[in-house]
């Protein structure tokens, strides 16, 4: 009996030691097989660098808006494409210059946009004092605010424009200072006002006038017939052509001619401003809508007395250059991409630590795959994919993995995220050790 305890014990030590070897034996193949693969695909992923995956395009070129030079009379002048801000001709288009009474499409859409068309909207001594053209108000009159605003843009009426700016911002300073705000918002640098009707004026400690350019304000006047919250109301102010109102006690009656020659020019025009101080010259800016394509057009220093009808000429040539020569294209490209490498990852549930792991991708596009652009038969659109040539686990859906990046005439316009579509969780030491016991033991 005693024999059979013994070799039975010496049997159960034997047994135990063996697996113990074993178990040793498959942790250290567990490690080899971690580490080793490891050092076999490790990277850093801060260091990963992006790389151009596709390219399609040729050299880009410059614009079409330097092949044709137009023989215009403004100093300065621009035509822009109203729905991207794009510049499509230039001339002097960032010199300074001041720009008269198309200050007041910025006044305009500011009382749309914080002030109440029923708003009453009491008359000033300063108001009153105000050089013609005016509406000749008294101080102490009762105006509506929408009545102020066809007299300022169809008369362009000087004390019109102050009663406004004291209503709104409380003071002409306070005016002044909200029309500057305004202009940094939609992207207006070189934009100065000083004053709500665009009577020549200069701060005095700095010298800095009341001024702009010709890309600022038509960049302006497409905010105004593009972006703006009050956009209806304003085109329906801008577009009449005669308007009655009274003061608030009855005893005074007022008629209001629009004063936008342009309208009455051209079908296509939607919107305008004219403008005139000895300093500034004529000025005029304007919004014209043809075949879904909407321009804006800014004209500075165009002519002085009595050259007043130069402006026309310049507002016809530009029109029609953007008219004839630009269209909207699609250039919206379809892109399929493959699977992305993952160093580290776990391949799949039922993966070995042998095989490599990798993570599908796919573009965060919009909904409509679309992108129109408004197009000449010059301009360049180049199209660049850029892709991670790996990731680093863990990898999280959702998660950017590169970009598509649309460029015209070598200016980016456009650009969709590369996204991950999937989970890639990072390999570890005790997953492996569970997959290499799980080739010897029973499940």
């Amino acid at each position: 009996m005693c024999v059979f305890i013994m070799n039975d014990q010496k049997q159960w030590q034997n047994r135990k030691g063996m697996w113990c070897r074993k178990l040793c034996m498959y942790a250290a193949l567990a490690a080899a097989l971690f580490f080793g693969g490891m050092s076999a695909v490790t990277t850093d992923a801060e260091t990963v660098e992006w790389k151009a995956a596709d390219t399609n395009a040729v050299d880009a070129k410059e614009t079409g808006k330097e092949a044709v030079q137009l023989q215009l009379y403004a100093q300065a002048a621009v035509l822009m494409d109203a729905d991207s801000g794009r510049v499509l001709y230039g001339k002097n288009e960032n010199e300074v210059l001041p720009m008269a009474s198309t200050t007041k499409i910025m006044t305009c859409i500011l009382a749309l946009e914080y002030g109440n068309p029923d708003d009453i909207v009491e008359v000033s001594a300063y108001a009153a004092s105000m050089p013609k053209v005016k509406l000749y108000m008294q101080e102490g009159e009762k105006y509506r605010l929408e009545d102020l605003l066809y007299s300022l843009m169809l008369e362009s009426h000087n004390d019109s424009a102050v009663a406004i700016a004291e209503a709104v911002g409380g003071s002409v300073e306070g005016f002044a200072a909200m029309m500057n705000q305004k202009a940094r918002d939609i992207g207006c640098y070189d934009t100065c006002f000083i004053t709500p009707n665009g009577l020549d004026a200069v701060v005095n400690d700095t010298g800095q006038i009341h001024s702009t350019t010709a890309e600022d304000l038509a960049r302006i006047m497409a905010y105004c017939v593009m972006d703006s919250p009050a956009r209806e109301q304003f085109l329906e102010i801008t577009q009449t052509r005669e308007y009655h109102f009274c003061d608030e006690s009855g005893n005074r009656t007022f008629a209001c001619s629009n004063h936008n020659s342009f309208l009455s020019m051209m079908d296509e025009a939607i919107s305008g401003k004219t403008g005139f101080t000895n300093k500034a010259g004529y000025c005029y800016v304007g919004a014209v809508e043809s075949e879904g394509r909407t321009f804006t057009v800014a004209l500075l220093a165009c002519g002085w007395p009595n050259h007043k009808t130069y402006k026309w000429s310049d507002m016809k040539m530009l029109t029609a250059y953007g008219m004839e020569r630009y269209e909207y294209r699609d250039i919206y490209e379809e892109k399929q991409f493959s699977a992305i490498p993952v160093t580290d990852g776990i391949a799949g549930e039922e993966a070995t630590p042998y095989e490599s792991a990798s993570v599908e991708v796919a573009l965060a596009q919009p909904d409509e795959k679309s992108l129109p652009w408004l197009l000449s038969e010059d301009d360049v659109v180049e199209v660049k994919v850029e892709l991670a040539p790996q990731l680093s686990a863990p990898v999280y859906a959702g998660e950017e993995a590169g970009k598509v990046s649309y460029y015209l005439n070598q200016e980016l316009i456009q650009e969709y995220p590369i996204l991950t579509t999937e989970e890639v969780e990072r390999t570890n030491y005790l997953w492996v050790l569970r997959y290499v016991l799980g080739l010897f033991l029973p499940v």
